[in-house]
């Protein structure tokens, strides 16, 4: 398995892993609006370039997808087939080997206790804006 930056051609394939798993875990305690506001996010072309996109690839296959932005975590998700095999973990170190400062992140109510295990802390409570359900959270382990 290798991590790298992906390219062009891969953005589909990265956002198509990140709508599946979302639609899966994240989508059922979300409010419509919430989904349709992610959905919107991932259309976004405008959005989605603004983003550093790595992915994790066995063999041509990618199995894990983190963005950045800047030292903010806009996406994180690895397909269901590989959770808690530390693909996660290897994406999650991959940004921290390029990010200098703290890294945030506003975390899903899903994976907050996986936030929680890389050593991320929340700064509030869990929020709601456009339907998105969201708790804030910083990693200070620079």
């Amino acid at each position: 398995m290798k991590i790298r930056e992906i390219k062009e051609e891969e953005i589909s394939s990265a956002l198509g892993l990140v709508w599946k798993v979302f639609l899966k875990y994240e989508a059922p305690s979300y409010p419509n609006e919430g989904i349709e506001e992610f959905k919107s996010f991932l259309n976004s072309s405008e959005e989605i370039s603004k983003l550093n996109i790595y992915a994790c690839f066995k063999d041509e296959e990618i199995i894990g997808v983190i963005a950045i932005r800047e030292s903010h975590i806009s996406l994180f998700f690895v397909d269901d087939k590989y959770h808690r095999t530390g693909i996660g973990r290897k994406l999650f170190d991959y940004i921290r080997s390029i990010v200098s400062h703290d890294i945030t992140v506003n975390s899903s109510p899903y994976a907050v206790e996986v936030y929680h295990k890389l050593g991320f802390t929340d700064t509030d409570k869990e929020q709601m804006s456009n339907g998105i359900i969201y708790t804030p959270m910083i990693y200070k382990g620079i």
